[in-house]
């Protein structure tokens, strides 16, 4: 083992590119690989392909370092890398819960007849509990490299906060069945455990299970505060309010306890619908079955912001024009996928309004799934002529704004705030029509 192993980093999506970059950082010799040319040629010209605060200075620092590049060439990343981490994606199956395997199958069989002997790889997708020990067992049959092993890391990035969640992470976290193993992912992440970072050793089953069982605790926790905002509705309580006494209690805790519009993006949805199919392949299924309802909870809430707004207007949405703020299904990311923002946008504009649209940054990869919405390059713009706004995506931009901004462009001053972060006195005090999930 050397003292410093060069990595490699096998897929430079989300995942990948965000670790490629915060590992040359740390001082490592880096090389990413991708089948996607255009996506290699992008990075290694400094072009990052998402949004990500922070991370096309570091892209650009540390290829001007000579620490990182780029390649297409599992041939070239073999022979380079000591340590490989695998980092590519698991979408859900069309039509099914389960994970699709594809990518993580086809990763590891292109690697595996390049690697070096002593090499070790290094999973990091969130992959269904058995994955790890599966590759383990085709690597030890397959592998012409002598002393090859397998080790899972997952990961816990934050869309928004990944170089921060990268470079200074909460823990860390080993699936490992050898002390060489153990050795050389230590070494792998030397400066982040020198932070102090916690370092968490485990198997293989447990090691894949973090992830999902930590995904499916927030998802839990998100559901039940809006699940009580269903609750609030039908009593005329304030869920905000209820919000902030439950957050004193110090077993309960304030995070991720802010109802709303729900949970979207890539994770969170995906993976509490594949950890709920691999339960039920392994016959545990009843242990996983309240995920069902914290998935139903979250979708209903987005049915919930099309009939708040559709009241707001009287009734119906025919020949109206409605104003949505965001499209990312978070702030401080591009990322649409499964946004609760744009499912809204999308059932408000079939049910006959003209819907027009504006976020920060998701609006490019917003027009790609969504052309038939209307797109325009600020709030007011936006917000000009529209019967009734909707605040979707918590942006600071749309948080801080102040109503006048909007006040002079639009027909009339309705507002639904879909994330409960506006200041209702404050807009009210503006002549707004506030109305919220969750509030009175």
């Amino acid at each position: 083992m050397t003292e410093r192993p060069r990595l490699t980093v096998i897929g430079t999506g989300y995942l990948g590119a965000t670790h490629a970059v915060c590992m040359a950082e740390l001082g490592f010799e880096v090389l990413g690989l991708d089948v996607e040319e255009a996506k290699v040629t992008s990075l290694q010209s400094g072009q990052v392909p998402f949004y990500e605060p922070g991370l096309p200075e570091l892209l650009q620092k540390n290829l001007d370092s000579g620490r990182l590049r780029f390649t297409t060439s599992y041939e070239e990343v073999g022979a380079f890398g000591d340590v490989h981490f695998l980092c590519v994606g698991t979408p859900q199956k069309k039509g099914e819960y389960a994970a699709d395997m594809t990518y993580v199958d086809a990763s590891f069989r292109s690697l595996v007849p390049h690697l070096r002997d002593g090499a070790l790889v290094v999973g990091k997708s969130t992959v269904p509990a058995g994955t790890a020990e599966r590759l383990a067992d085709e690597l030890a049959r397959t592998a012409t490299a002598k002393d090859v092993e397998l080790a899972w890391n997952p990961e816990f990035l934050r869309e928004g906060f990944a170089v921060e969640d990268t470079l200074t992470p909460d823990r860390l976290v080993f699936g490992i069945r050898s002390e060489r193993a153990e050795a050389l992912l230590r070494a792998a992440f030397g400066p982040v455990i020198d932070v102090p970072t916690p370092v968490v050793t485990c198997d293989f089953a447990t090691a894949q299970l973090v992830k999902v069982a930590a995904n499916a605790f927030l998802a839990t926790k998100i559901s039940f505060i809006n699940a009580m905002a269903e609750v609030c509705e039908a009593t005329h309580g304030d869920v905000t309010k209820l919000s902030e006494a439950l957050s004193y209690d110090t077993r309960i805790g304030g995070r991720f306890l802010h109802a709303g519009l729900g949970f979207g993006g890539g994770c969170l949805p995906k993976d509490i619908r594949a950890f709920m199919a691999r339960a039920g392949e392994l016959g545990v299924d009843q242990a996983l079955s309240f995920l069902k309802e914290v998935d139903a909870i979250n979708l209903r809430r987005r049915a919930r912001m099309v009939d708040l707004a559709r009241e707001s207007l009287g009734g119906s949405f025919a020949g109206s024009r409605v104003a949505v703020l965001g499209a990312a299904f978070k702030p401080n990311s591009d990322d649409i996928r499964d946004s609760p923002a744009l499912d809204v946008a999308s059932a408000i504009q079939s049910q006959g309004a003209a819907v027009v649209l504006y976020d920060p940054a998701a609006m490019d990869n917003a027009k790609r799934v969504h052309p038939e919405i209307g797109y325009r390059e600020s709030a007011v713009e936006a917000g000009r002529g529209a019967d009734i706004v909707l605040h979707l995506t918590e942006w600071k931009e749309f948080r801080t704004m102040d109503p006048s901004a909007l006040s002079a462009v639009v027909a009339h001053k309705r507002i639904v705030d879909g994330r409960n972060a506006l200041d209702p006195v404050l807009w009210r005090e503006a002549g707004w029509t506030y109305r919220a999930l969750g509030r009175p």
